[in-house]
């Protein structure tokens, strides 16, 4: 089983993707960036791609004040939270093939507006029932801006480059939810959680004059699907069908699981069972987020020297060492909470430099319906990381439940592409599994 880097001349079919050009039809053709465009493509779509996690994470702080004020329960309070993700999984689905037949400027900027409008409203929303209704319309309609993010990315870029700038995006995604929820509490302190929404409608309108003034449409006219509501579903079905696909672009879930297994089980394993205090325990936060951030940073420098593909393998094989340390650490309490702490952070860290490849991977042979796929894959993400994540709970809460469900998923992640894809057969070459 060959898993190491290689730093000779890959031979994967992405790197011959970026060798060789293709016809403006051709399903792996991207079109030229402009020179330089880098840094201002990482700055708007990576606030774009974070708009539905600043939406949820901004908000947290004030769900206890929404239970009494609208004089409900912390449980249907909760469901303000839930209801978003859930609408964001379905405003993916509709939203992708949406920007496949009609560009990627139409459904962004529709669906920037339509969540400033949708905020707006929450601040005047008489009841918990209506406010849980239109927060499942905050997260569907905004659900556009991450879809359209990564499909302009596919449109413009392919390969390793496409690979690097998601890495890149990582600063944004990554560093925007950390602060989130402390801004978020600074907001409401001032007044109450309405102020939250109001903060929430004006970073969409600035979205939305960013987008109209300097996002270009990156999908022109020859190359968009025309298709109903039946070519919808035959392209969800393509993409179900395709197996290859389908390994490549569950990972990206998986590893959310992962994420969203630490984030409800790190409150309650760092403070209540090794006793940190809610300041220490936002400076652990802060620094597994650095691991993840710096961790993307550091994929955005490889993948120009080596195949995304071997990166993604190597990756996920330390992980899943790493995580099998957790769980033994978390078991045996060797090592006490530094140990703990430095395994985490690894674990984390090693996290940064998996989505971004296998994203890549997975939508590399579908720029012909990039927002379809892209929609798929974020669906999947919602969906796996909503699925596994309470487990954490579900087995107690504790380190060794929060370490195995992490384990899990990444053992999930390296069985599925060792089995689907030809990742870690000796002499397979990616261009097998196309």
């Amino acid at each position: 089983m060959k898993i190491g880097l290689s730093r000779g001349r890959p031979q994967d079919r992405i790197d011959k993707i970026e060798r060789v050009s293709r016809t403006p039809n051709d399903p792996t053709h991207a079109p030229p960036a402009p020179r330089g465009a880098g840094f201002k493509w990482v700055l708007m779509l990576g606030a774009l791609a974070a708009l539905p996690a600043i939406t949820v994470d901004m908000y947290l702080p004030s769900l206890p004040t929404v239970a009494v004020d609208l004089n409900s329960t912390a449980a249907a309070a909760q469901l303000t939270v839930s209801g978003m993700l859930l609408g964001g999984g379905i405003g993916q689905l509709v939203i992708g093939p949406f920007s496949d037949r009609f560009g990627r400027r139409l459904p962004v900027l529709l669906g920037v507006a339509a969540h400033v409008l949708v905020s707006l409203a929450c601040i005047v929303a008489p009841t918990i029932e209506a406010l849980i209704a239109l927060r499942v319309l905050q997260g569907f309609f905004n659900a556009a801006a991450s879809v359209v993010a990564i499909a302009v990315i596919r449109d413009r870029f392919v390969g390793a480059e496409a690979a690097r700038l998601l890495s890149r995006l990582m600063l944004v995604i990554g560093v925007a939810p950390l602060f989130a929820p402390t801004v978020g509490g600074a907001i409401a302190s001032r007044g109450t959680w309405h102020l939250v929404f109001a903060a929430l409608a004006v970073i969409g309108a600035v979205l939305l004059v960013i987008v109209w003034r300097f996002m270009p449409e990156t999908l022109p006219g020859d190359r968009r699907r025309i298709a109903g509501p039946r070519g919808v579903s035959a392209g969800y079905a393509s993409l179900l069908k395709d197996k290859k696909f389908m390994a490549v672009a569950v990972i990206p879930g998986l590893g959310q699981a992962v994420i969203m297994s630490y984030v409800v089980g790190s409150t309650f394993v760092l403070q209540e069972e090794y006793g940190l205090s809610e300041q220490q325990f936002a400076i652990a936060f802060a620094i597994n987020g650095v691991a993840l951030v710096g961790s993307a940073q550091l994929n955005a420098a490889l993948v120009r020297r080596v195949a995304p593909v071997r990166i993604l393998r190597l990756a996920l094989v330390v992980q899943l060492v790493l995580a099998g340390v957790l769980v033994a650490v978390s078991a045996t309490g060797a090592g006490g909470l530094v140990a703990l702490l430095c395994v985490l952070w690894l674990v984390l860290g090693m996290q940064g430099m998996i989505p971004a490849n296998a994203s890549m991977i997975a939508l590399t042979p579908y720029g012909h319906m990039a927002g379809t796929a892209a929609a798929l894959m974020g669906a999947m993400q919602a969906g796996l990381s909503g699925l596994i994540s309470p487990l954490v709970g579900v087995f107690g809460g504790t380190g060794v439940a929060m370490a195995s469900v992490m384990a899990f998923s990444i053992a999930t992640a390296v069985t599925v592409l060792a089995i689907a894809t030809p990742a870690y057969r000796r002499g397979g070459a990616w261009g097998d599994a196309s």
